[in-house]
């Protein structure tokens, strides 16, 4: 009889144990099939780089999700390492829901087979067509033809991966090539590096291109989450002050159609552009002032700018409706460099283009009093932050002037 009992005992106990392994064994090759796992890589600063490793169709990938462990050496290190790793296991888990959505067909609605110059290509003529963008299609256009120097013509956007995005990054950073115009033709040295502000641009451009097919449901997720792009360089905007303003009227200068664009610039405030495709049509007369109507050849805003007396003096007798406004300026090296030996005459020894006509407005506004959001509205600004960078100026001028003050005690 206890035999039996005990008999019993160790079949039930000896079933439960099987039944626990092959619990186990399925749990263990669960997790080996799993398509998306966290995992971790030692950097060489100490701290531990977190990424998911993602396994489909017989291809691997990683996504680096630019969240990192601390060494725990207090308890704030450890909270926090506990905080990061929710966070990237609450990623994971969405990017496996997303892998089964799609597994199980629920991502129909998701156009991953796109290509993706073409898409490219699309969003530039859209830009072209604009007329409010129309003055950056340049930009755009330059944007397509690095694009279609990097990617391979068949690419999806199946291919357009943060790796591929920070690839096309340092491409623009450190590959990329354009023409140097001022290379003669005759020299092996007709290309140079991309300046900051072209490899910018062109990365707002790549940038928003895959932000519009993120919301036109093209792909699940966007993969520029966490990629940084190229921070603008604060560039010295050289000025002339009052006195200087002066001097050049005064002074001599070869060009006539220059020297009166060049001073209806400082005094207005306009870009070259738009000074040379205006006409008569876009200035009219508002009882004592006289108003400019015209579109911003590079932004595409339509700006509506009072001008005062001096301004008009500039502009000569009116002509018809459709003519130009300066009709003998035309923008050249010519007129570049005879802009410096009219400076130079003048007594300046800044080194001066046609937009610090610009920059001596937006110094010279402020400098009488006006305040920065009307500064913003006559130059055209959509952001305050571009204006405010005169402001800065204008703090750099003051602690110039007040060096002035020649020494008054013993010593100093």
């Amino acid at each position: 009889m206890y035999f039996r009992i005990i008999c019993c005992y160790f079949v039930a106990q000896r079933k439960n144990e099987q039944h626990e392994q092959q619990k186990n064994n399925r749990e263990n090759m669960d997790k080996s099939k799993e398509p998306i796992r966290l995992r971790k890589r030692i950097l060489k600063t100490g701290n531990t780089s977190l990424y998911l490793d993602i396994y489909h169709n017989g291809k691997r990938s990683y996504e680096y999700l630019n969240l990192y462990l601390v060494p725990e050496k207090t308890r704030a290190d450890k909270e926090k390492n506990k905080d990061t790793l929710r966070l990237a296991d609450a990623v994971r888990a969405q990017r496996v829901v997303e892998f089964q959505n799609g597994r199980f067909g629920f991502d129909d609605g998701y156009k991953l087979d796109t290509n993706f110059l073409d898409y490219c290509r699309m969003m530039c003529e859209k830009r072209g067509q604009n007329p409010a963008s129309r003055g950056n299609w340049g930009n755009w256009r330059g944007a397509l033809r690095h694009l279609e120097r990097y990617c391979r013509p068949d690419m999806t956007f199946r291919d357009v991966t943060p790796a591929f995005v920070r690839g096309f990054r340092d491409y623009l950073d450190k590959t990329a090539r354009v023409q140097d115009k001022r290379k003669k033709a005759r020299t092996t040295e007709v290309h140079k590096t991309l300046s900051n502000g072209s490899k910018m641009s062109y990365f707002n451009k790549f940038r928003a291109c895959i932000n519009q097919a993120f919301e036109d449901g093209i792909i699940p997720r966007n993969p520029l989450r966490g990629i940084v792009g190229f921070k603008p360089e604060e560039r010295e905007r050289v000025y002339l002050t009052l006195d200087e303003v002066r001097a050049m009227v005064r002074a001599e200068c070869k060009y006539p159609a220059l020297r009166n664009a060049f001073l209806f610039s400082c005094l207005t405030g306009l870009r070259k552009s738009d000074i040379q495709k205006m006409t008569w049509s876009e200035v009219r007369q508002q009882g004592e002032f006289t108003r400019i109507v015209f579109r911003q050849k590079k932004t595409g805003g339509q700006e509506y700018i009072d001008i005062n007396p001096q301004a008009v003096a500039f502009m000569g007798e009116r002509g018809k409706p459709e003519d130009r406004v300066f009709p003998c300026f035309s923008y050249s090296s010519y007129y570049l460099m005879e802009l410096k030996r009219w400076a130079v005459r003048a007594g300046i020894t800044k080194d001066i283009t046609f937009h610090s006509g610009r920059h001596t407005f937006a110094v010279m506004m402020l400098d009488l009093g006006a305040d920065i959001y009307t500064v913003q509205k006559l130059l055209g600004h959509k952001e305050i932050h571009t204006t405010q960078i005169y402001a800065k100026m204008m703090d750099k001028k003051k602690q110039e002037a007040a060096m002035l003050i020649p020494p008054l005690l013993p010593g100093t």
